[in-house]
């Protein structure tokens, strides 16, 4: 199965660093690629600005959204 690529906003992390699921460019890619998200799940995140990772998709109970687990070390030189 491929891995599915969504729109992701770096900047709109959680106070753990998980990437949030909720903009409307994320929400926009999950309904037209018509991902069923599941925990665990590995997606690319892309910023369409070249910036592109892997992350991993957990459930966020106390926001009640989906958020992307990456590696941040990535992202510095």
């Amino acid at each position: 199965m491929d891995i599915p690529k969504i729109f992701a906003d770096f900047n709109n992390a959680d106070k753990n660093g998980k990437v949030r699921l909720n903009t409307s460019g994320s929400l926009k890619d999950i309904q037209r690629l018509q991902i069923d998200l599941k925990e665990g799940m590995k997606i690319f995140l892309d910023d369409q600005d070249g910036l592109v990772t892997m992350g991993q998709l957990r459930y966020s109970e106390e926001e009640k959204i989906w958020v992307a687990e990456i590696n941040w070390d990535k992202f510095k030189e």
